[in-house]
């Protein structure tokens, strides 16, 4: 097996930054897909557990039932102040951003940033990965939604959120400049500063440092500016539209004229830009390459010959590879009555860890596995291939976009220009 090319912060699957399987170990418990399962398991059998063990089982139905939304299972097990590993500190930072952009629960936000930045303060508690700002922003957001500007303000002040946005490279974790930037313009708009949040906004679509959960923020913040909302819907899409053109004259730069096989793929080193990394080797024609679904049923790729294929290479400890989904699943939703097929391809995992990570996340995309890497040879992730009607390699690109927005254009401007040159 070639080694990964790891363009990602956290390396190896979940599973595999745990301790060796043994009867009752975490490994086990992790394996189990519904959090009611192993909340089961835990009751039924932490008589036999050992003090880490204990530990580490109480951390992990801390941060799944708090990603579920069930506060009271969360608040129980987090009673005990479980020690969280890299892990799982890194998936409870995810809970919290879920719980403040979908379930709007404000004071509990509030109130658990606050408690995890008191630890961090006094070194109670580690931040292996880089995500305090996380939960400084959604601190600020969460108090600036309950009316208290004076703390909103100071803490979003303080936050590293910033600084962390402003950096050259965000292709690690799911949305950091979208996320900083939302959360900073509910602080200034509620703190009588709705102009700066509107101008913050303007340039963030405009520039797609952008994603979904942004746009209820931008129409409040619009109304406020402009009296009403009406003429929103029109700037809005002006924004998105001069974004998504951005990108596709970008991508239409790196439209692979000559597909003659074989192909490797490349990326520019992170380093040095002037040199180039291979990212995977085709040598195949698509009717060769025969991949197992989920489910265990084979899929010839050859069938989709007369569609436009995108396949996308991923693995589950890949942080930059599922931060990528949302903007797929925004292509397929677009091109679900069209002559197109996305799967997500995994690398190097058995079927019964996909599984249930495709359980929990959960990934809403066609999973095919390729366990022993054979098909490409792929020695980055994410690395995604474009493939035309006629199955020739179109474009390919390897990272994450760093917004869930950009990485839609970017995918949707490769669809559009390989249909457009391929009719």
């Amino acid at each position: 097996m070639r080694k990964l090319i790891l363009l990602l912060l956290i390396s190896g699957s979940a599973w595999a930054q745990q301790t060796p399987v043994k009867k009752y170990g975490l490994q086990d418990f992790m394996m189990i897909e519904k959090v009611e399962d192993q909340d089961k398991y835990y009751n039924e059998n932490k008589a036999q557990l050992a003090e880490k063990e204990d530990n580490s089982f109480r951390a992990e139905l801390a941060v799944n039932w708090l990603a579920k939304g069930n506060l009271e299972k969360y608040n129980h097990y987090q009673a005990a102040q479980p020690k969280y590993n890299l892990i799982q500190f890194l998936n409870l930072t995810y809970a919290l951003e879920k719980l403040f952009d979908e379930k709007k629960q404000y004071a509990a936000v509030a109130r658990y940033t606050n408690e995890f930045l008191e630890q961090l303060k006094k070194g109670t508690l580690t931040d292996a990965v880089g995500r305090a700002h996380v939960l400084m922003d959604l601190n600020a957001a969460a108090n600036a939604k309950l009316g208290n500007i004076e703390a909103a303000k100071a803490m979003i002040a303080n936050s590293a959120g910033k600084k962390v946005a402003s950096a050259s490279d965000n292709g690690y974790f799911k949305d950091v400049k979208s996320n900083y930037l939302n959360r900073y313009a509910i602080v200034m708009s509620a703190a009588g500063e709705p102009k700066i949040a509107f101008d913050t906004l303007s340039k963030a679509f405009r520039e797609a440092d952008s994603n979904p959960y942004m746009v209820e923020t931008f129409k409040d913040i619009y109304k406020q500016v402009r009296g009403s909302d009406k003429g929103f819907d029109q700037y809005l899409k002006s924004l998105q539209d001069e974004a998504y053109q951005k990108y596709y004259h970008k991508v239409e730069k790196m439209y692979v004229e000559s597909p003659t096989l074989p192909l490797t793929g490349t990326m520019p080193h992170a380093k040095q830009p002037d040199k180039f990394l291979n990212t995977f080797l085709a040598n195949k024609p698509l009717r060769e390459i025969t991949l197992n679904a989920l489910d265990g049923k084979p899929v010839n790729l050859g069938d989709y010959n007369g569609k436009i294929l995108v396949l996308d290479f991923w693995s589950t400890g890949c942080t930059p590879c599922v931060a990528a989904f949302a903007g797929f699943e925004k292509v397929v939703a677009e091109y679900k009555k069209s002559e197109f097929q996305l799967f997500v391809v995994n690398l190097f995992e058995p079927q019964a860890e996909v599984k249930v990570f495709a359980a929990r996340k959960p990934v809403k995309l066609e999973i095919l596995q390729d366990e022993e890497n054979k098909a490409y040879a792929v020695t980055a992730t994410p690395t995604k291939i474009i493939f035309d009607p006629m199955g020739n390699i179109r474009f390919f690109s390897s990272g994450y976009a760093g917004s869930t927005d950009r990485e839609y254009y970017k995918l949707k401007a490769m669809v559009e220009i390989t249909k457009h040159r391929n009719q």
